[in-house]
């Protein structure tokens, strides 16, 4: 997360979205920071969790929303940043993005398809930056020694405006 964080190079008083905010740790940090945040998940479950976390966080400028992404994105006229961690609808998703987006957008993926969906989305529309790899390993007992075993990798990919 902090890595995704850094890539958004948010700034104070910045709009910044969260697509598919789970749990809503993002949303949360970058309130630390931004002006305003839009917190969106297609589950309610998610959404309730998400701003339960956010009123214990004393976050209060964190916006929240149900629904279908595409949807609530298209009543957004302008965003500062945007990170993505989900993948339904990920091409529509960032169309949306970077006609609204000023800076930064970032997409987490665990899986090759979506890493490859949001390369070739964002090189479409001229706002490809990197990807980036990342992924933690922890020393685990193998016979007589130590090896490293790897948990959660994950891949940042990052595009916005002035990128390509």
């Amino acid at each position: 997360m902090a890595v995704s964080l850094a890539k958004l190079d948010i700034r104070p008083g910045d709009r910044v979205a969260d697509i598919g905010c789970g749990t809503g740790k993002v949303a949360i940090a970058a309130s630390r920071v931004a002006g305003r945040v839009y917190a969106i998940d297609r589950r309610p479950e998610a959404v309730a969790y998400a701003r339960r976390d956010a009123v214990a966080a004393g976050a209060g400028n964190i916006e929240f929303f149900e629904g279908e992404a595409v949807d609530i994105l298209s009543r957004i006229d302008r965003l500062d940043a945007a990170f993505v961690g989900g993948s339904r609808g990920l091409p529509d998703i960032l169309d949306l993005l970077a006609a609204r987006v000023q800076g930064r957008i970032v997409v987490n993926a665990v899986m090759i398809g979506t890493l490859h969906e949001a390369i070739r989305s964002m090189q479409r529309l001229g706002i490809f930056e990197e990807a980036v790899h990342l992924q933690v390993s922890r020393t685990s007992a193998i016979a007589d020694g130590v090896m490293f075993k790897p948990s959660n990798p994950v891949y940042v990919i990052v595009g916005g405006a002035g990128c390509s």
